[in-house]
């Protein structure tokens, strides 16, 4: 699977997932364009992948914000002159149980990780279906089909990912953008600091393959169902689970 001379966008593109996608996607050729809301990790991380920053460029972006968004995919048109692969990876959990849920942290995480990857996807859309031709991958959950206990909020919103990512692919399809999810199971990221040690192995006795995934297995779904080893795959949700659904 080769990128040579593709513009790969990557939100949340700073640290776990999203880093891991921006190193796989460069070491194959990519320019990549590395959006996020820390600017400081942002510039280590760009700094790490390639100093002297000829196929990396960062954004800082608040995925939250339309303008702020529109910006971001100027400023890249403006280098690159096209986005070819967009990943809508950034997200964000605000756990609680139902009964004591705060909704600013409902809201909080819907307009991250719902509402952001609609900014995003629609804001790159456009130039893609000028173009004739693109991929966008969006990053939903094994929490988003099954649900889980304390993430109300989580969970809405990754369901609403899967929902719109299949709606964006039957609206693009004819225009040339193919639109997938990836649904990862447990990742080992920071966004696991905060869960305890017990819980945490609960999982791993529950997932058939007995461990946590990695960022870089995620990484490697994004890189397929981008490439053109995925042409005829559109609409469709990759479960990188361990197992965990089964």
């Amino acid at each position: 699977m080769r990128f040579d001379g593709k513009v790969v966008v990557v939100t949340g593109a700073a640290q776990g997932i999203g880093k891991a996608a921006c190193r796989r996607f460069w070491e194959r050729g990519a320019k990549v364009a590395l959006w996020d809301l820390n600017a400081e990790k942002l510039s280590a991380t760009a700094r790490e992948l390639e100093p002297s920053g000829e196929r990396v460029m960062t954004v800082t972006v608040n995925v939250t914000d339309r303008a702020s968004v529109d910006a971001a995919v100027k400023a890249v048109l403006a280098r690159w002159e096209a986005i070819d692969v967009l990943i809508n990876n950034a997200g964000i959990t605000r756990d609680g149980m139902l009964h004591k849920l705060d909704p600013e942290d409902f809201d909080r995480v819907l307009d991250v990780n719902l509402k952001g990857v609609f900014h995003c996807g629609q804001a790159v859309a456009q130039t893609m279906r000028e173009r004739g031709r693109g991929a966008i991958v969006n990053t939903a959950s094994v929490v988003g089909v099954f649900g889980n206990v304390g993430q109300t909020n989580y969970a809405a919103a990754k369901a609403g990912v899967i929902g719109m990512t299949r709606t964006w692919a039957k609206e693009l399809g004819r225009k040339g953008v193919r639109v997938n999810a990836v649904a990862p199971g447990f990742t080992a990221t920071d966004m696991l600091a905060s869960v305890p040690s017990a819980a945490l192995d609960a999982i791993r006795e529950r997932t058939p393959l007995g461990r946590l995934g990695n960022p870089e297995e995620i990484a490697n779904a994004y890189l397929f169902l981008a490439s053109e080893e995925a042409s005829y795959v559109t609409g469709a949700v990759l479960g990188v689970d361990g197992g965990l659904v089964i």
